[in-house]
């Protein structure tokens, strides 16, 4: 403390000055001209005439406070820890809150612990590059209704909570027991609650009293609010709500129509599930500022949802603003429209720039826990076969750009189902955990796919293996590559197959970002070819079609299931 006081006095040289700037004060709204003291990784002072050991020139470049990410599946982006924070962080990440729901559903605990480690391991100039909030996920699984890798009940929960490892709980998906009172569900929250940990939710299309009753478990978050009135509503009743810029999903669109010069403190951003390629393309946190300044959000207010809002709804202290006593993470942008990323500073420390990170990322930490985690009993063409009654079956129908499906009904014929020449995709969930053998149908109209088979070890949120075709055979053998690679993504046509490993967990790649960008990419491009929509991510939407805890219809490995309806339905109607 007496270096930094001393520091700011001038009494003393910093440790470094960067002059020539723009800073912004995400307290004011303002732009300000001057110079930024930072000793021992923090801030000393804003002003003029400071001496500094090492000096960076702004080049008249405007300096924001490093972004936070809100919410984010690192796993999603299929990208290990390491690889993730060499792309997140030259685009100006250097926190995220992370849940890391899907690695503790196949591995339990000792998923996260990996995360973690992996993360801490990054270190440059005794810096780590990237913060990582680990939130402990509340749903494993996700329902009562599906195999998953792993159970952690609410006692286990109390437990783990306790441990240094976790931030806080994640993203309480089973909302129907949080509105009924369940016990197991309660201790969970009642455990963050007794040790002062923050709870993020996940609350699609709830209003009314269920909200109110959802608010009331201490829940702080959503970022499943797809509207402007759910958005106003859920602020209204003292909620942070993430505006998300996901691969997936995003609720850009909407979310922005709410926000005004009053309630914009109480809006955050998120990611929720990025993947490699739009990382490396398109950016993170700075592709959803740019989106929000393109909806109509005023920049000031946009930085202020991906800087402070983020730090004061978890209460993370000494970030999200540029002044005295907070860290030195900063960011330089040309300008508040575009967003582009020139530098980034961690702890003081120069850590990205132009695009490049300046740490090391190429070793991977690799511990068993992670590694052969697909087991399946064997498929045959069969396994696939659909036969109707002369009834009608049950269809899904998939949002554009969305996670939610609609229930359609399409005439079942008497005899075998064939969706070769029609709108129709057969869906098929197989449980890869324990090799129990079940198979979850369903069947998914105006996917566009056709002439083969595709599928991925990424579902979910039980991430067993999910597969959709037109074509029996194919789609069993998609599986067996599947099985046979340890998990990852399949595509079977006529002409080729390919497959592209996720050796950790079924979930991510140890491979380097570009490989992995490189190979979803092609992989990506040929499922387009073979008809799938443009308003659908081939594989990633796919890989939510199995995810029990978003309306309507999905497909589980022990079958079709309407969350409406919260239980199991049959295929066929006769």
């Amino acid at each position: 403390m007496k270096r930094l006081i001393d520091c700011a006095m001038k009494r003393e040289k910093s440790d470094l000055v960067i002059n020539n700037a723009r800073i912004f004060n995400v307290f004011t709204g303002k732009i300000e001209r001057g110079e930024i003291a930072v000793a021992e990784g923090r801030i000393v002072a804003i002003g003029r005439g400071y001496r500094g050991k090492e000096i960076f020139d702004a080049q008249n470049k405007i300096i924001l406070p490093a972004f936070l990410d809100s919410h984010i599946h690192v796993e999603s982006s299929m990208l290990s820890p390491e690889a993730f924070a060499s792309l997140a962080v030259p685009h100006g990440t250097t926190g995220i809150v992370a849940d890391p729901h899907e690695l503790v559903n196949v591995c339990g605990v000792a998923g996260a612990e990996y995360v973690k480690e992996a993360f801490s391991r990054l270190q440059y100039r005794n810096v780590s590059p990237l913060d990582v909030y680990l939130q402990l996920p509340s749903c494993v699984p996700a329902t009562p209704f599906e195999t998953s890798g792993a159970t952690i009940s609410g006692k286990e929960t109390e437990n783990e909570l306790s441990r240094e490892l976790f931030f806080g709980l994640g993203e309480m998906m089973n909302f129907p027991a949080v509105l009924a009172a369940d016990n197991d569900v309660l201790t969970k929250l009642e455990g963050a609650e007794k040790l002062g940990k923050p709870v993020d939710g996940h609350a699609p299309d709830l209003s009314g009293k269920e909200f109110c009753a959802y608010r009331c478990a201490g829940i702080l978050t959503d970022h499943e609010s797809l509207t402007a009135k759910e958005c106003r509503e859920k602020v209204a009743r003292g909620m942070f709500v993430q505006i998300r810029c996901g691969s997936s999903v995003n609720n850009i669109a909407d979310a922005p129509k709410a926000v005004d010069g009053f309630n914009f403190r109480r809006y955050v951003l998120c990611s929720d599930d990025k993947n490699a390629h739009d990382l490396s393309t398109r950016g993170h946190i700075d592709d959803a500022l740019r989106r929000l300044v393109q909806a109509g959000v005023p920049a000031k207010y946009a930085v202020c949802m991906a800087t402070i809002n983020i730090a004061d709804c978890y209460r993370i202290p000494d970030v999200g603003a540029v002044a005295p006593r907070y860290f030195a993470d900063l960011v330089l942008v040309d300008d508040l429209v575009n967003f582009t990323v020139s530098a980034v500073f961690k702890r003081g420390v120069l850590v990205a720039e132009n695009g490049k990170p300046l740490f090391p990322y190429e070793e991977r930490y690799l511990p068993d826990a992670v590694k052969n985690t697909v087991h399946i009993k064997p498929v045959t063409a069969e396994t696939f076969r659909i036969v109707g009654h002369g009834g009608k079956f049950r269809a899904m129908e998939i949002a554009p750009y969305g996670l939610y499906t609609s229930e359609t009904f399409v005439p079942a014929p008497n005899g075998e189902l064939n969706c070769k020449g029609t709108d129709l995709n057969k869906l098929a969930v197989v449980e890869r955990h324990f090799a129990t053998g079940n198979v979850g149908l369903g069947l998914v109209k105006g996917y566009g796919f056709h002439g083969g088979a595709i599928g991925i070890s990424v579902a979910h949120d039980s991430h067993n293996l999910v597969v959709l075709g037109d074509d029996d055979e194919k789609m069993k053998r998609v599986v067996e590559l599947l099985s046979t690679a340890g998990g990852g993504m399949a595509l079977v046509s006529e002409e080729r197959e390919d497959v592209f490993p996720l050796d950790i967990a079924g979930l991510m790649s140890s491979s380097s970002p570009e490989e992995v960008v490189s190979r979803t990419g092609e992989l990506t491009a040929r499922a387009r070819k073979m008809g799938v929509k443009d308003h659908y991510e081939p594989f990633m939407t796919l890989a939510f079609l199995s995810l029990a805890v978003i309306p309507e219809l999905k497909v589980l490995d022990r079958g079709l299931f309407n969350l409406k309806k919260f239980s199991f339905v049959p295929l066929e109607e006769v």
